[in-house]
């Protein structure tokens, strides 16, 4: 779990270097550091410059942070989920290779979504006209909406309807179809609210490095083969995670667009310019290391309710049950 702590920077001395090269020894700067705990023998941290806000929700925990290498930093129930200056690799990589597949995306759903960043891409789609972005999470979606300036725009178009409901709830509610369905949800921890969206009617990513990607990723993998005939992985290094972080595509449609075709439609049918993804950039995306595609394709886990893997770490409902 996530943790900020004032006190010295690893109670280290720092050394000055002055005009003639002598050292000035001893000064100690004081500053507050974040630290996330990814493994049990592992952990990552980071200054910051201030803490905007630390609260919990009804649901989970919810932390605003002002970091010094990544801007400001959104943190649910210990985990970061995205940073300033790098979430634009996560959102671009999770919204527009699934748009661009589609031949005419008009309605969108978001599972989650609460930041606001995943409409925020979806709506750069001309054909797009109408997103639903369902979050269960009111509290965590109202402070996005003050705080996070750069989604602004997208909470207030009128092709947005924002719904407070479970996800999946509200999707078995609903009669209608959509060309698209996205998951932008917090990761699939014990106790959190969304394990449930990763099951095998549901689904997202997760974490899809050398060593992390059977975590999870695998078997959402694995579970969206049952489900769907096409299925695609790919995997982007996000600095601010520590991790690559993988994300799954899947369709009863094939999804072959070469890379010309994917630059081709991104010109056509995407307001203004990407800053990360393109075609090339797709196609190495989704091509795996041979690692991780051994463990796809050897993986037979399929994940459901009664035998959920979770990502490092416990959410509010888990340490409420252990209170």
């Amino acid at each position: 779990m996530g943790d900020i702590s004032n006190g010295l920077s690893n109670g280290i001395s720092c050394m000055n270097i002055n005009g003639n090269g002598g050292h000035a020894v001893g000064v100690q700067r004081k500053s507050c550091w974040y630290e996330e705990e990814i493994e049990e023998n592992l952990r990552w941290c980071f200054a910051l410059n201030s803490i905007l806000h630390t609260g919990a929700s009804q649901f989970q925990d919810i932390q605003l942070l002002d970091t010094k290498p990544f801007g400001k930093a959104l943190v649910i129930d210990g985990k970061l989920q995205s940073a300033e200056i790098d979430e634009f690799i996560y959102h671009e990589c999770l919204v527009h290779p699934a748009l661009l597949n589609h031949p005419n995306p008009k309605t969108i759903f978001i599972m989650g979504g609460g930041e606001g960043s995943t409409a925020r891409e979806i709506l750069r789609h001309w054909a797009v006209e109408k997103v639903i972005m369902c979050d269960i999470d009111e509290e965590v979606v109202d402070f996005c909406k003050s705080h996070l300036e750069v989604n602004k725009e997208a909470f207030y178009d009128p092709r947005l309807e924002l719904i407070i409901n479970d996800a999946r709830a509200e999707l078995e509610r609903r009669e209608e179809l959509y060309d698209v369905i996205i998951g932008d949800l917090a990761d699939p921890i014990e106790g959190g609210p969304c394990y449930q969206l990763y099951t095998k009617s549901f689904y997202e990513a997760g974490p899809a490095g050398i060593f992390s990607h059977t975590e999870v990723f695998s078997c959402i993998y694995n579970t969206l083969r049952q489900v769907f005939k096409y299925v695609v992985p790919y995997s982007a290094h996000i600095p601010s995670y520590a991790d690559t972080w993988g994300w799954v595509m899947a369709s009863d449609s094939p999804l072959t667009l070469s890379c010309d075709e994917l630059d081709l439609r991104i010109k056509q049918r995407i307001e203004g310019e990407n800053r990360y993804l393109d075609g090339k950039t797709f196609s190495s995306s989704s091509t795996l290391s041979k690692a991780v595609r051994k463990s796809l394709d050897s993986e037979t886990h399929v994940y459901t309710e009664g035998n959920a893997r979770f990502i490092y770490g416990h959410g509010t409902a888990y340490k409420h049950h252990l209170a």
